[in-house]
């Protein structure tokens, strides 16, 4: 499985195998093991360090405290079509985990805003203090 261009998962080290789906389905769910249960060792993998760290480090459902990534795929009625979907899943997994987020510049408001949010605060706080009740002197 193709990761990216350098990097690449050969097939053995991705655990397949077929299971029953869930819910109604009818016959077919009954008898044909259609749904894929996909197992990936990260730290028994041949990734890089780097993509292992990265993806030990995410907070992520499908990650067991072993390290190992499960996935269930069962949306489609083929086996093939489950197959390829749960292989399409590992490889989104993993191509989000090695993505480095952009680092977030701190921004200043304009002298402009800043005025008008002070004036609509002064002209709020009017409005409260003429609601107020009024002595007759």
């Amino acid at each position: 499985m193709q990761i990216s261009h350098t990097v690449t998962i050969p097939e053995h080290e991705i655990e397949m195998s077929a299971v029953r789906s869930q819910g109604a389905g009818g016959q077919n769910v009954n008898k044909v093991a259609t749904a894929i249960h996909l197992r990936f060792d990260i730290m028994a993998s041949s990734l890089p360090e780097h993509y292992k760290e990265r993806l030990l480090k995410l907070n992520d459902q499908r990650l067991t405290k072993e390290g190992v990534v499960v996935i269930k795929a069962q949306e489609h009625r083929s086996q093939e079509q489950n197959r390829e979907e749960a292989l399409q899943r590992l490889q989104e997994l993993i191509k989000s985990a090695i993505s480095v987020p952009k680092p977030r510049k701190t921004s200043k408001p304009t002298r402009s805003s800043q005025r008008k949010r002070l004036d609509s605060k002064t002209k709020r706080s009017q409005i409260k203090m003429m609601r107020g009740k009024v002595n007759d002197e």
